[in-house]
């Protein structure tokens, strides 16, 4: 994909948010997006129609995360008052509530079977759930991290981390087997390549790096925004092209993935962008604002 296929034209913006919007979220076929903030709600949308769909309300804080099955029937959510949820989505109705972090909740994933969802919290730790048994206790703790975990991915047998402690941790569940990779600084956000060869972490000095997901290499650094002090998203192009990532002055950039040249930057909100989602198949990403907006954007 050439620069010039880049989303940077805004074509919908979804308003309803009372306050900071934290994090958006496609879903698996980019059809529909999910987006949480500040006023405790989860909302789904149609974001090419600019539609809202419905509302879903039980988080007694903040919701910080948001993630929906490959088959959009349930989703997860986490936030400040330490809970990860589990919701029917046609109904809205909580299936289960887990309880057991310590603290705020920063991160949530469902596996691809969307028998396990995943969570990662400031009480420095990782949990698993799992959605089809009745128990409300963890399945599994990882709590080896020096500082809180602000973000999670996974793969068929992994769980991969980034923590405020500088390193991006994976752990292998089937061999029991952890890598750390020490950044040496705060991460605050990772996401995979499309691949899964790499992983890609946004870190707070204002720098997302490029990580060899075999060998733990360092391959790219992306420079340009200002990340120092919020949780921001950053992620791939669906081809693996180019990196893009928001920045705290309302910003959007990106990079090419390669050289890792500025291609383009843009204005997108009046405040902090707080999250950056890009959709499985078309040149079409949504944004998300302490300025309670969601932002569409397509090329």
């Amino acid at each position: 994909m050439s620069a010039a296929n880049l989303p940077r034209t805004e074509s919908n913006v979804l308003r309803g948010h009372e306050g900071a919007v934290l994090a958006a979220r496609f879903n698996a076929n980019g059809e529909y997006c999910l987006s949480c903030g500040k006023d405790r709600t989860i909302r789904l949308w149609n974001p090419h129609r600019g539609l809202h769909i419905k509302t879903y309300k039980s988080h007694g804080r903040e919701v910080r995360d948001v993630h929906v099955t490959p088959d959009n029937s349930k989703l997860s959510s986490c936030g400040g008052d330490r809970q990860v949820f589990y919701w029917d989505v046609a109904t809205g109705r909580v299936i289960r509530k887990f309880r057991g972090h310590d603290s705020e909740v920063n991160a949530v994933k469902f596996n691809e079977y969307a028998s396990v969802v995943v969570s990662a919290g400031y009480d420095r730790s990782v949990r698993a759930w799992d959605c089809r048994s009745h128990s409300t206790e963890p399945i599994q703790i990882i709590d080896n991290f020096l500082d809180s975990v602000m973000s999670v991915c996974l793969t068929k047998t992994e769980i991969i981390a980034g923590s405020v402690d500088g390193t991006v941790r994976t752990f292998d569940i089937r061999m029991g087997r952890e890598i750390s990779d020490n950044l040496g600084q705060p991460v605050n956000c990772i996401s995979l390549s499309n691949d899964g060869n790499c992983v890609l972490a946004g870190c707070l000095d204002s720098t997302i790096r490029l990580l060899d997901r075999s060998a733990g290499e360092l391959l790219q650094e992306y420079k340009g925004h200002t990340c120092k002090s919020f949780k921001m998203d950053c992620c791939l192009t669906n081809t693996d092209a180019h990196v893009t990532g928001g920045s705290e002055d309302g910003y959007i950039y990106f990079w090419d993935l390669v050289d890792a040249t500025v291609v383009s930057s843009f204005r997108a909100h009046s405040s902090v962008v707080t999250s950056v989602s890009y959709h499985p198949k078309d040149d079409c990403m949504i944004t998300a604002s302490v300025d309670g907006t969601i932002r569409v954007w397509k090329s």
